[in-house]
Formats: C-alpha cells, structure tokens, sequence
C-alpha cells in the first residue's frame, strides 16, 4: 500500500514518502473537514525540500526561511518567556494543521491558525491575539502574525529542517 500511495504523489525517496504518509495520516485524523483534492494537493505540496531550512534566533526574535544560501522570509517572533521557554536545538517540521485547538496550563485556544509542529507540543503558528512581536511572550511555541504563518505554512514542507537558537 506505501508503494501505491508514494507512486499516485510521485514521490521517489524514502524520506519524501515517509513525510507524505506522515502528512496524508495526520489529514485523515485530524481534518475531518478536508476534501479529497485538498488532501492530495497538501499531500503532494509536502515532499521535502532538503535545501529549505527555518531559524529561530531566540536573542533576536526573528525567523528566517532560508532557501540555500538564500533568505526568503525574515519575520518578527515571540517566543516562550522566561518561565515557559521555547527549547534549543535541530528539529523537523512534523505535522502541519491549517487550524487546530492548543492547550496547556493556563490556556485552551481554539482555531490556532498555520500551525506547523515541530518538536512534541511546540509549534510555529499564528497568533491572532498577540499585537507584539519581537518580543518572548509564548507559552514556549514560536508565534507569528497570521499573515506572516500563512505565507511560511505555504512555502514549507513536513520534514523542513527547524533550527531554534540563542
């Protein structure tokens, strides 16, 4: 069946079939409301590209979309605060939701916009409620302006390196 489905997408390599099995999975159980042309077009949209790379520069509160050598997007952040802090290191994008309900200590918000997870429950999204940016604020998730995510959810894939740093 995972030679099947990687063959209708076109998808030749382990890695870019996982990804698209992951994408098609997290679809069919998490967005009801999707139509079948809607889940091939997001699933095909979700091949990786290994030369695309997000950064998270904590100290700045700024994300650059790199393509190569290239940066494609540079967008104002707000990161975790002190007591909630957005975690360090090298991650992927795991799944990607164009709305989904978050919840945690202290807040259950529904229709989180261009949700993009990428390390457990921590997640780069749009934050319709935050007027300030460049600034840690986050319950440890990597907040944008809507506008802003809407753009990065387009042009990144499942399996897009994350790369957050101080």
């Amino acid at each position: 069946m995972k030679k099947i489905i990687c063959h209708a997408f076109g998808s030749n390599s382990a890695t870019a079939c996982a990804a698209l099995i992951l994408g098609l999975t997290t679809l069919l159980y998490s967005s009801p409301k999707i139509s079948t042309a809607e889940a091939h077009a997001v699933a095909k949209s979700n091949t990786v590209t290994p030369r695309r790379r997000i950064e998270i520069d904590l100290s700045d509160q700024v994300l650059r979309a790199w393509d190569e050598k290239t940066i494609v997007y540079m967008m104002p952040v707000s990161t975790g605060k002190r007591s909630t802090p957005t975690p360090t290191g090298k991650y992927r994008v795991q799944t990607k939701l164009r709305s989904t309900r978050m919840r945690g200590d202290g807040y259950d918000i529904a229709n989180v916009p261009y949700t993009m997870y990428y390390h457990g429950g921590y997640a780069i999204h749009g934050a319709p409620w935050r007027k300030n940016f460049n600034v840690p604020g986050s319950h440890g998730c990597v907040n944008l302006s809507v506008k802003h995510a809407r753009m990065l959810y387009q042009w990144a894939r499942v399996g897009t390196p994350v790369i957050v740093k101080r």
